[in-house]
This record gives C-alpha cells, sequence and structure tokens, in this order.
C-alpha cells in the first residue's frame, strides 16, 4: 500500500453511486462546490481518520450518506486555508503585473 494510500480507498469503486449520491443532495440544497473526489477527501481524512480493520461495505454506505453539509463545509473551509499558495494558477510574471504600485489606480 503506498503511503499516502487510505486503506478504504479499495472501496472507492463500490462506494461511487453513494457519493455521487450524497454530492447531488448538496447541489440540491445549494451547496455547489461539492463534488466526489473532495467527498472521498473528507471521508478518508477526517471522518475515517481511524480505519477498522474488517470494516463492510454497509458500515461505509452509512458513513457516506449521513455526512452533514456544515461538516462537509468546515472541512474544505479549513482546507482552503491550509492551502499552500493562493496564487497557484498566477505565473510570477502575471503576480508581478497585479502587485505593481500604481497599476490599478
Amino acid at each position: 500500500m503506498k503511503a499516502n494510500q487510505h486503506p478504504y480507498d479499495r472501496f472507492y469503486d463500490s462506494l461511487e453511486p453513494a457519493l455521487s449520491s450524497k454530492v447531488e443532495e448538496f447541489e440540491l440544497l445549494g451547496y455547489g462546490r461539492a463534488d466526489v473526489e473532495r467527498l472521498w477527501a473528507y471521508l478518508t481524512k477526517k471522518k475515517w481518520k481511524k480505519p477498522e480493520v474488517n470494516v463492510k461495505t454497509y458500515q461505509l454506505v452509512s458513513d457516506v450518506l449521513t455526512v452533514k453539509p456544515g461538516e462537509y463545509m468546515s472541512f474544505e473551509t479549513v482546507e482552503a486555508y491550509r492551502s499552500p499558495n493562493w496564487f497557484e494558477e498566477v505565473n510570477e510574471e502575471e503576480l508581478n503585473e497585479l502587485l505593481r504600485p500604481g497599476k490599478n489606480r
């Protein structure tokens, strides 16, 4: 198993319908930022921090379907603040142009 791999990653394919359903639920409730990969990150980093050895698929499905929007969005907010570089998609030249004194005055 890879160092950054979660023990429950082997269940991802079988849990995908439940993950998609939960993301659709969040979208219906107005949380449009949710997606399956981010929900999986929440589950593996937060909810399943201490994985069980003999976990059953139905237990994981239950965990997915009982995620509360507030819990998920709190996780997303914290992860956004932990982001290493807010200007990740801006190259150095664009950043210098944006920060040049008197440019936008």
